[in-house]
């Protein structure tokens, strides 16, 4: 398996779709990077978050088995602020395609981490398209903002043998998601 550079990420997105929509350069004026980079995609969240709220619902703990929707308060704009000790969702402007040979690892970036803000470390297998739920935590005491149209993380493809079952094969239960999607069992 190897990473792929910045031309074969290019010829994937403008011949296949793997990425729309596809910033053929790094965006760097003024805002937190986003697009095209050496070896990955910096990609940008929307403005459509969903804010936890613990004191909303019947919360006393939360369960990725069952988890409850109220606990989560929806918000549009060009900044979300994340609570203290908190987190949000929200789901990325790119829609992804990713081939049968391909496997991504979605790390958050730097200049949010400096600032105590992290985004989870996430895959997309083989053949998963959609559009991406991020997760984002605020691990300071003080409230935290996040931008809208703004790169949020970054995305490295792997190249390698196609698997024998790949997340489409197995109708994965993130397949084709178009909003922010909260966990499922």
């Amino acid at each position: 398996m190897s990473i792929k550079p910045d031309h074969w990420i290019r010829k994937m997105a403008q011949e296949h779709g793997m990425i729309e929509p596809f910033v053929d350069s790094q965006v760097r004026d003024g805002v937190i990077s986003y697009g095209l980079s050496s070896y990955g995609y910096d990609i940008r969240i929307a403005d459509e978050f969903r804010i936890f709220t613990p004191g909303l619902g019947d919360l006393t703990v939360v369960d990725p088995k069952n988890f409850d929707a109220r606990s989560m308060v929806d918000y549009h704009g060009a900044v979300c602020v994340i609570p203290p000790n908190s987190f949000i969702l929200a789901k990325t402007v790119e829609y992804f395609r990713i081939p049968r040979n391909v496997m991504t690892v979605c790390l958050g970036k730097s200049s949010y981490a400096r600032c105590g803000l992290v985004v989870n470390v996430t895959p997309f297998e083989p053949e998963w398209m959609g559009y991406v739920t991020l997760e984002i935590s605020n691990t300071t005491p003080l409230p935290a903002k996040v931008y809208a149209n703004e790169g949020i993380a970054q995305v490295l493809f792997f190249e390698g043998d196609p698997p024998e079952m790949s997340y489409a094969d197995k109708k994965g239960k993130y397949q084709g998601q178009v909003g922010i999607t909260l966990p499922k069992l």
